[in-house]
């Protein structure tokens, strides 16, 4: 598949006519695979992630880092921290908007987020996860929701399901528009699946995943996202395929990996998926520093001094003179 590559993502500036998606003026230089390799030094980042740095990471065993975020705040942090891609996930509505599952979750939602997470990301790609019914009805909508994610600011979309979505992801990627498709456990799938539980169990299943992997590549395809399969498997899809697949719940045997943000900082309550690794407690964290906040504030501890600013002397003479018996005083005062 064709990539058009530069130094700048034209999700920042480039229009979408509804058919096909035009870079804007200001771009950078093209970048070939010799560039996509190695993003960043050791002194911060050279250039941005780009769909063609997936595939020139595949190509030299270098695993890639993706990761969730919501808001533009998470999104400056993991930019910050080196991670090479972010996916705007529609897991949000879990995470942040509190839905029982993915599938309430809007194109204006992800849009919304997708263009916080853009203006706060200056290094990894963005992925737009494309919302339930947002590109299953016809390709023409996917078409248009598609291009409604770059001109909000992300780089790539991602979309669920294998072979019936095979035309789909031609549609979008030859009217320039990157897609990462999505095997395994396809959350907007649930219902029809059962439950969140492991796909691509018996052989059959796992034969079938592997042709699916293998027409979404066809369709031209940058990426896979494979989610709760057995390890095994995910490392014979991985060594099969040229695009590189990033795993959640799947092994180490992908060319990358993505976690959700909440997950792995314990932002999302008790709960940790069997796929996640918590690297920190900040929910915890945060609660006890709101509480020690409103502890401040009761006792009247906080805002002190150095959180004050103050009037003139004169300016206060003249006020309360100016005021004198018209303020309310505070029985017991």
């Amino acid at each position: 598949m064709p990539h058009r590559c530069y130094d700048r993502s034209p999700a920042h500036a480039g229009t979408f006519d509804g058919t096909a998606w035009t870079p804007g003026t200001g771009l950078g230089r093209r970048i070939g695979k010799e560039d996509a390799v190695s993003v960043h030094t050791a002194a911060g980042f050279d250039r941005p992630v780009t769909t063609a740095t997936f595939r020139a990471r595949k190509s030299a065993s270098q695993r890639i880092a993706m990761i969730t975020a919501y808001d533009v705040s998470s999104a400056r942090l993991v930019d910050a921290a080196g991670v090479d891609a972010i996916l705007v996930g529609d897991s949000m509505g879990m995470t942040v908007l509190g839905y029982p599952s993915t599938l309430q979750v809007t194109m204006d939602d992800m849009l919304c987020a997708t263009a916080a997470v853009a203006r706060g990301t200056s290094h990894a790609l963005v992925i737009g996860d494309m919302p339930f019914m947002s590109y299953q009805a016809s390709p023409e909508d996917a078409m248009r929701n598609a291009g409604a994610f770059l001109a909000a600011g992300a780089g790539a979309v991602k979309l669920e399901g294998g072979a019936h979505m095979a035309d789909t992801v031609r549609r979008l990627v030859a009217a320039g528009i990157p897609v990462m498709g999505h095997l395994g456990l396809t959350p907007q799938s649930v219902n029809q699946l059962g439950g969140y539980k492991v796909q691509g169990k018996d052989a059959a299943a796992a034969l079938a995943l592997l042709d699916d992997c293998r027409m979404l590549q066809d369709a031209g395809a940058f990426g896979i996202v494979l989610e709760c399969i057995p390890a095994e498997l995910a490392a014979i899809a991985s060594a099969e395929l040229a695009i590189p697949t990033i795993g959640i719940g799947a092994g180490v045997g992908c060319d990358g990996e993505v976690q959700v943000f909440h997950d792995m900082l314990g932002l999302g309550g008790d709960f940790t998926p069997r796929h996640a690794k918590r690297y920190a407690e900040l929910g915890a964290a945060v609660t006890a520093a709101v509480a020690a906040y409103a502890d401040d504030v009761r006792r009247k501890a906080f805002p002190g001094e150095e959180q004050s600013t103050h009037l003139d002397p004169a300016v206060l003479e003249e006020v309360r003179a100016t005021r004198a018996g018209t303020v309310r005083r505070i029985a017991g005062e």
